[in-house]
């Protein structure tokens, strides 16, 4: 198969690549070997991988046949490297975790497995997860497919460059404060960040506040299928949100009635200047939606709030440096601050000045600016917003390297996606989606929020705007 054969069948959508391996048009070792063959032309440019599997991936695809049952089989699809894989590395993107080998694998995980997916490859973060662009000591910056200059976003950023360099058709992501969403921004993806406890984070967690798993892929319907395929319950979940009444996919095209649509540009950060490009795109969409019947109104949530970004950050923070405390266990030994990022030893040095009144009075916090908010979006269908506050950053922009300033990128990243967090804080589910390109070429989204385990409502919105305004012929040039 040609170099250009290969990539665009990398660009189609999941279900057709399952269906041409099931018709016997295409072998999965056919299939998983054009990923790998990508993988290794672009990789050492955009550097989205930790690590590539490609012995053992090319193994397993030959063991699929043209009748294996399962309704993915023989797919390529790449993990973020902060979920376990059984027998491979657990990196986190930190030096003090070093090549820790993961004994099981995380629930996700599990479930691609089961349902065909064949994994070629881990992909790169932020140390820790902590930013919205993927720069490391250990394994240095991911590149942006649309400007090399850019970032891809973060913190799931190595897998949004994976998919939309075509290296893999979609990719594993999580998200919490932004982390599937701001990829899918930055590099013309779809993201959906599921209702909270839609998918459950077993076998480690049986519930947390902020983070949700999920994919980042092409198309409304690829996230659909997926959400299908990896929403719930797990054995000693201890929160979930209750299942659908039917596949998340059957919404996918059904004409979502008319509803009523807020519009809000207003920036939960204060501070942050929106990008008046990024307004426009919102408003471009708030019309296209009017065209498509919907009602459209200007309303402002209330989320401006001088002292969220402090309070998200008392909640937020444990909740990373938790992974950090889990390290020490490993290692059986205490971190020090020549073993992470300058950014890393100072939002753990500030965990532990945190005493866990403090940070249960920020929790607590966090649920009433949730519920307030869910109660003011009760009154419409749906909420839009620009997706970002500004362009994909330049690399270095917000250097979580700097030893002089290190809290100043995180504190400088909530002027870039002040519009992410909200939604872990409240739990709604909220989509990103690619609409629009800037004169440059780089990816424009809008973000649209939905009602509470509303998962399905937002993705028929979603589909209609993607079959009125698609992206499915934009590719970065390479």
């Amino acid at each position: 198969m040609s170099t250009a054969a290969g990539a665009d069948l990398l660009f189609r959508p999941v279900h057709e690549l399952a269906g041409l391996v099931k018709d016997g048009e295409l072998s999965a070792r056919e299939l998983v070997q054009t990923s790998l063959d990508r993988i290794a032309e672009l990789n050492p440019t955009l550097n989205a991988f930790v690590d590539v599997f490609a012995e053992d991936a090319l193994a397993e695809a030959d063991g699929i046949a043209a009748d294996d049952p399962r309704p993915f089989a023989g797919v390529p699809i790449a993990i973020k490297n902060n979920r376990a894989v059984a027998g491979r590395r657990l990196t986190f993107a930190s030096h003090f975790v070093g090549d820790f080998v993961a004994p099981y694998d995380h629930n996700v995980v599990a479930r691609l497995k089961r349902a065909g997916f064949v994994i070629v490859g881990t992909t790169t973060l932020p140390e820790w997860g902590i930013m919205p662009t993927t720069e490391t000591a250990r394994f240095g910056p991911t590149r942006n497919p649309w400007d090399q200059s850019r970032t891809p976003g973060g913190s799931s950023g190595g897998s949004g460059a994976a998919v939309a360099s075509g290296m893999v058709p979609i990719a594993h992501a999580n998200d919490g404060g932004g982390s599937t969403r701001i990829p899918a921004a930055c590099n013309g993806l779809v993201g959906l960040k599921p209702q909270r406890g839609r998918i459950s984070l077993a076998p480690e967690v049986g519930h947390m506040l902020l983070v949700q798993d999920g994919v980042l892929t092409r198309t409304v319907r690829e996230t659909a299928e997926l959400l299908d395929l990896l929403a719930g319950y797990e054995l000693g979940d201890m929160t979930w949100a209750p299942p659908n009444a039917e596949p998340f996919a059957a919404a996918v095209g059904r004409a979502p009635g008319k509803l009523r649509i807020a519009m809000s540009a207003l920036s939960p950060v204060p501070e942050a200047e929106v990008d008046p490009v990024c307004v426009q795109a919102m408003q471009d969409a708030g019309a296209l939606l009017e065209s498509l019947g919907h009602e459209v109104v200007e309303a402002d949530p209330p989320w401006a709030r001088p002292e969220l970004s402090a309070v998200f950050t008392a909640s937020f923070g444990p909740a990373v440096c938790t992974q950090i405390k889990l390290a020490e266990l490993i290692a059986g030994r205490e971190a020090t601050a020549d073993d992470m990022e300058p950014l890393s030893w100072a939002l753990y040095q500030l965990c532990k000045n945190i005493d866990s009144i403090d940070a249960l009075a920020a929790e607590l916090q966090l649920h009433g600016v949730g519920r307030e908010l869910v109660t003011w979006i009760s009154q419409y269908d749906a909420l839009l917003t620009p997706a970002l506050a500004e362009a994909p950053v330049t690399l270095g922009t917000l250097d979580p390297l700097n030893a002089d300033d290190p809290l100043g990128g995180f504190t400088r990243s909530a002027s870039f996606t002040p519009f992410t967090p909200p939604l872990n804080i409240s739990g709604s589910p909220a989509i990103s989606l690619p609409l629009y390109q800037r004169e440059d070429g780089l990816p424009l989204g809008i973000q649209l929020i939905g009602q509470p385990a509303g998962e399905a409502a937002l993705l028929s919105l979603a589909s209609q705007l993607e079959a009125a305004h698609g992206w499915s012929d934009r590719r970065p040039t390479l």
